[in-house]
């Protein structure tokens, strides 16, 4: 299998599927080359005459978790999957906003993530320079929302409506089904059903 970016904010159901899912295949074992790329929600839906996220010290709030996830990402990377699932879950699981530090400690403490690390990480704005050049990247796909994959220099927006179950093969098989067909079916723009399944 290719290696692969996968974007991500934590906001996001969507993206907390199939993160979970991609969770659940590395510990799994399955031999995945996968890149955690943060991609703002909020950049992407800012009106064209206002400033940058990272760049508007207002909209840190909306940034927080997603900071967060990148320094345990870049600094921290042995607890990155167990802060990553984590943060998912406190967001979409147990409602908590995830928009203050005292929330983010409450979720990464326990996990054993070094928060006096992160918080001086956060407090120097390296991850907010690191989620401008990541979403940046991803704006030469034309990228507009979570998650997007990046397989061979093509990129591909997944909504999966399901999370794991108890069985770990299915995330395996999962994303290898969806990485296969990104590689060698790029004729395929568009395939979506057109309800719900019940």
């Amino acid at each position: 299998m290719p290696s692969f970016d996968l974007s991500f904010d934590y906001r996001c159901p969507f993206a907390k599927n199939l993160h979970l899912h991609v969770v659940t295949a590395l510990r799994a074992g399955a031999d995945l080359d996968v890149n955690f790329m943060p991609w703002s929600l909020s950049q992407g839906s800012k009106p064209d005459d206002a400033p940058d996220v990272w760049n508007d010290p207002a909209l840190d709030a909306h940034l927080l978790a997603l900071a967060a996830g990148v320094s345990v990402r870049d600094q921290q990377p042995d607890h990155f999957l167990d802060a990553h699932e984590a943060l998912f879950r406190a967001r979409h699981h147990h409602a908590i906003r995830l928009v203050t530090l005292d929330e983010i400690v409450g979720v990464l403490r326990p996990l054993g993530v070094d928060m006096d690390m992160v918080t001086a990480d956060l407090t120097s704005r390296r991850p907010h320079d690191v989620i401008a050049a990541s979403h940046k990247e991803f704006d030469r796909f034309e990228a507009f929302g979570v998650p997007t994959f990046v397989v061979n220099d093509s990129a591909t927006f997944v909504r999966y409506m399901s999370e794991p179950s108890d069985d770990p093969s299915v995330s395996v098989d999962l994303i290898a089904a969806l990485v296969a067909l990104m590689v060698t079916r790029p004729e395929l723009n568009e395939f979506k059903h057109t309800q719900l399944p019940s």
